[in-house]
């Protein structure tokens, strides 16, 4: 033990702690903390793009004026004490498989750069420069060689709806590979999944072209890139991504059961929603389980254009949550939940559900050039709630508090750098985890500090 902590020991002495209570206690947390780690085999990132308003959905504040209390009242969960918004009532009589961080803070209010913050654990470099980024998480599993078969090790969902435009989630910083180089970005799709003609290009083989055809071209190409590995590390990468399209497209068991919804009962596709959302929360389901150890759901646009889209709710926020949003977030979850709890995967698989940030505390509150209207919320990072379930996570908890106003934590702030660190602990990658940049230098992959409470 360090000074300090001998100092604090007999300090506790005069509340009747002794020496050797302070010694259980330490022993105790590090107990957890070694069951706990590398408990979670895998990992889905239900990311809510746009940043929902966390005292409209996780954290209502019933007692605060109507300007900050809004619209929606609270309800009871299955957790005696623990009450959230009566438009999720369906996670609700699941919070026992919940754990909400309710303290989530950082500095950011704008929605391409605070993405960097949680997928990333990092602030945000100021540069566009993709490669100039901190590694998304799914990218430094990827670079640690998890993963088995012809299905990627990182997969992102980010289903574009018809007349999605603009397309903000395509600029948003930290979701690819960063400084570790193309070779550990993700297998991004962005087809709808909801649609029947839905299919990854991908994984698709065209039917005038014969698996013999196939190999030759998989040789002369082979050929090609083997020349070309020793100008620049992107040659390298490019031809492992070639070999990799090529398993992909000649494995007809990763085509038909990996990517074909079809194969789905109806009523299992219509537990999480008949639409892109809940359909790309069951492909997510459907490639862990085939051993892709990271998917990330991006929510998609579906909302009014030029109104409120995704979870940004600056005008009809609480129109939109009631709506078009927290049902079918309610009900993808829920599912997803169930799912997993039946198939025997849920010891061992992490879900994560986070937006960027919050919504400002008053309701037309201006925070950003965005602004709100009379109806809405504006960008909010001075706190906001992230939700765990799974391998390893308490369930039935709420960690941290906010302030009356839900404005900023004021109990137990939580850094994005010390929730992707906890992340990182359950998904087996030790604080002294070092890779190789795309330089060849050595970095660090989690600065920060997992936050044992929150550990099963």
């Amino acid at each position: 033990m360090t000074r300090r902590e001998l100092v604090r020991a007999g300090a506790l002495g005069l509340f009747g702690l002794s020496f050797a209570d302070v010694l259980r206690g330490r022993a105790s947390a590090q107990a957890v903390s070694a069951r706990s780690f590398g408990r979670a085999k895998r990992c889905i990132l239900l990311f809510m793009w746009g940043g929902p308003a966390h005292q409209d959905t996780w954290d209502l504040k019933p007692d605060a004026p109507r300007e900050v209390r809004g619209e929606f009242n609270e309800i009871a969960t299955n957790v005696p004490g623990l009450r959230i918004c009566e438009h999720f009532p369906r996670l609700a009589q699941r919070m026992d498989r919940l754990c909400l961080v309710r303290s989530m803070t950082h500095d950011n209010g704008d929605h391409t750069t605070a993405t960097h913050y949680l997928l990333t654990g990092e602030p945000p470099p100021r540069t566009t420069d993709k490669r100039a980024q901190w590694p998304h998480f799914g990218s430094v599993l990827s670079n640690l060689g998890r993963g088995q078969g012809a299905l990627p090790p990182f997969v992102s969902m980010r289903p574009k709806v018809e007349g999605d435009v603009p397309r903000f989630v395509e600029e948003s910083q930290g979701q690819f590979a960063g400084w570790l180089g193309p070779l550990h970005d993700p297998l991004t799709i962005d087809a709808d999944p909801s649609r029947a003609d839905y299919r990854v290009a991908e994984t698709t083989l065209h039917p005038e072209i014969s698996v013999e055809r196939l190999d030759r071209r998989r040789e002369l190409l082979g050929q090609l890139d083997r020349r070309l590995d020793g100008f620049s590390p992107n040659f390298a990468a490019q031809d492992l991504n070639h070999r990799r399209a090529f398993e992909l497209l000649t494995s007809a068991a990763t085509q038909r059961g990996a990517f074909n919804l079809g194969e789905e009962p109806l009523k299992v596709r219509e537990r999480y929603g008949m639409n892109p959302h809940g359909q790309s929360v069951l492909q997510a389901r459907r490639l862990v389980e085939r051993g892709v150890p990271l998917v990330t759901v991006f929510w998609p646009n579906d909302g009014i254009k030029n109104v409120s889209v995704y979870w940004d709710t600056h005008s009809r926020n609480f129109v939109d949550l009631k709506t078009r949003l927290m049902p079918v977030a309610d009900l993808a979850f829920t599912a997803l939940l169930d799912d997993l709890q039946e198939r025997g995967m849920l010891e061992d698989t992490l879900v994560i559900w986070t937006g960027e940030f919050g919504r400002t505390p008053r309701v037309g509150q201006r925070s950003s050039d965005a602004g709100a209207g009379k109806d809405g919320r504006d960008h909010w990072g001075g706190c906001f709630t992230s939700v765990l379930a799974g391998a390893g996570v308490k369930g039935g908890f709420a960690y941290g508090k906010s302030d009356k106003q839900a404005a900023f934590p004021a109990e137990s702030p939580v850094a994005p750098r010390d929730l992707i660190a906890t992340v990182y602990h359950l998904l087996g990658v030790p604080e002294e985890q070092m890779v190789m940049d795309s330089g060849g230098r050595p970095q660090f992959v989690r600065p920060g500090k997992a936050i044992g409470e929150l550990l099963a």
